[in-house]
């Protein structure tokens, strides 16, 4: 019996016939680390990405742990989007076809609350919906998680991404305090470790991604003169044409004048130093973590807290003068199992400076010849997303989930077309795919969001 053999775990033949006539001739990676440990009850972080074989992993465990005699909810998903929900919801119904009686309930916006509080009155075993749907069930008293013995957040950092994080907390407050919890992300960020330390008991970490090394970082070292710092930033994005990138300099003065000189050159760049106000900051780094800005040129100060996934590239604009700093603005790019680019620029009195830096890192950094590099004609390629703004925010009690369903439902703009959506205090910020942008402006500016009518526009410019 193999290790990754179905069989080589404690779960009912129902189970592994049902499995073997899925399809299912192993387990995946994240099912072989993770399922032991869930079907062990033990809480768990789990990094794995859409396509890993996630669901089956925690759908067996929760399945497993089902008491059939009791029709309270025993076992909660929580997606962030309803395509997701729905896609998690028919693949528990799958792994439960051999087991009688059993009830899975979908809960997402968009459709009419009657039939689901209708479905919920006759009970249910498992409930798959995302937060905002699934909280308003909670205080309508349609929803009783008094019995919980499962609690799975899917996509966790999609979910932070979107802003649920209240309807998280609040959710999670009426579960009770005894539960396995299951944390599913694909990234591992800062907000991951600090919502697995409020909600999970002495959690097992389980990652099938390779771990971030400098081998996942391409650094590559182009000597230039002082004046020529800011025409070579350009060059240096028009050829490696990279998604988003972070240009780091030493100065406010110099962040400034070189998001200046991009914007003039046709990036859709922005600066972020210390002398924005906190609206400006706020959005700016909405606009450039939701992917509707490519360049964010800023101080090292400017950008802690600075938590973006799957960055592509860090330029620097002008090398620190600490080697750590070097390695710390680096190692921001080349993660989540990703390739990343690290670009320096150095001037020829620069030498001990670049010497220092490679000592640190152990390893000598590559030179580049930059009138080697090949720039293509016109305009660098827009950002993949836009920027609505919505003038309303928390103090409006506006949600994530509002703003989402509102999308989705009347809009008619699928789930994977809306990125980010952040919730301020007066303001909120949703990104959509460019091509969906007119639709999803007019949809917003049209129909109301939790009853009432909001003025809404696209954040453009770059200044």
């Amino acid at each position: 019996m193999t290790p990754t053999a179905f069989s080589s775990l404690h779960v009912k033949s129902s189970m592994l016939k049902n499995l073997a006539s899925l399809g299912y001739a192993g387990m995946t990676p994240i099912q072989a680390h993770a399922l032991p440990l869930i079907l062990a009850g033990k809480d768990v972080i789990a990094k794995a990405k859409t396509g890993s074989g996630k669901t089956a992993a925690f759908g067996i465990g929760l399945l497993t742990r089902l008491e059939m005699s009791s029709s309270r909810v025993q076992a909660l998903v929580l997606c962030p989007t309803r395509e997701l929900a729905d896609q998690v919801g028919k693949e528990l119904r799958r792994l439960a076809r051999f087991t009688d009686n059993i009830k899975i309930l979908t809960l997402c916006g968009g459709v009419p609350f009657a039939p689901q509080i209708g479905s919920l009155e006759h009970g249910a075993h498992v409930v798959v919906g995302t937060p905002g749907r699934l909280l308003d069930h909670l205080r309508r008293g349609s929803l009783d998680l008094g019995s919980l013995q499962t609690l799975v957040l899917d996509e966790a950092d999609r979910m932070l991404d979107m802003g649920f994080q209240d309807e998280i907390s609040t959710l999670i407050a009426a579960t009770p305090a005894k539960k396995q919890t299951l944390l599913f992300s694909a990234t591992y960020p800062a907000a991951i470790t600090a919502l697995s330390e409020t909600l999970q008991h002495e959690p097992a970490l389980v990652s099938v991604d390779e771990t971030h090394d400098e081998s996942a970082i391409e650094q590559i070292l182009y000597e230039v003169a002082p004046e020529e710092r800011t025409a070579a930033v350009a060059r240096v994005l028009r050829h490696y044409r990279p998604e988003s990138t972070l240009v780091f300099c030493n100065t406010k003065v110099e962040c400034q004048e070189v998001a200046t000189a991009l914007i003039s050159e046709g990036f859709a760049a922005l600066a972020i130093h210390g002398d924005l106000e906190q609206r400006e900051r706020d959005q700016v780094l909405v606009r450039f973590a939701n992917k509707s800005i490519s360049v964010l040129v800023a101080t090292d100060v400017a950008a802690r807290g600075l938590d973006i996934k799957e960055l592509a590239a860090v330029v620097n604009y002008e090398l620190p003068r600490n080697p750590e700093i070097h390695t710390h603005r680096i190692g921001r790019t080349g993660r989540a199992g990703e390739q990343g680019l690290a670009v320096s620029l150095m001037t020829a009195h620069e030498n001990r400076r670049v010497q220092a830096i490679e000592s640190a890192l152990g390893s000598s950094i590559i030179r580049g010849e930059l009138s080697a590099l090949t720039v293509s004609a016109g305009r660098p390629a827009a950002p993949p997303m836009v920027t609505l703004c919505i003038d309303g925010g928390r103090k409006n009690k506006l949600r994530p989930g509002d703003i989402l369903g509102a999308l989705t439902g009347d809009g008619g703009i699928a789930g994977s077309e809306v990125g980010k959506i952040d919730v301020l205090d007066s303001q909120a910020f949703v990104a959509i795919v460019r091509s969906s942008a007119g639709q999803a402006l007019a949809c917003l500016g049209r129909n109301k969001i939790k009853g009432r009518f909001y003025k809404v526009w696209k954040v453009e410019g770059c200044e």
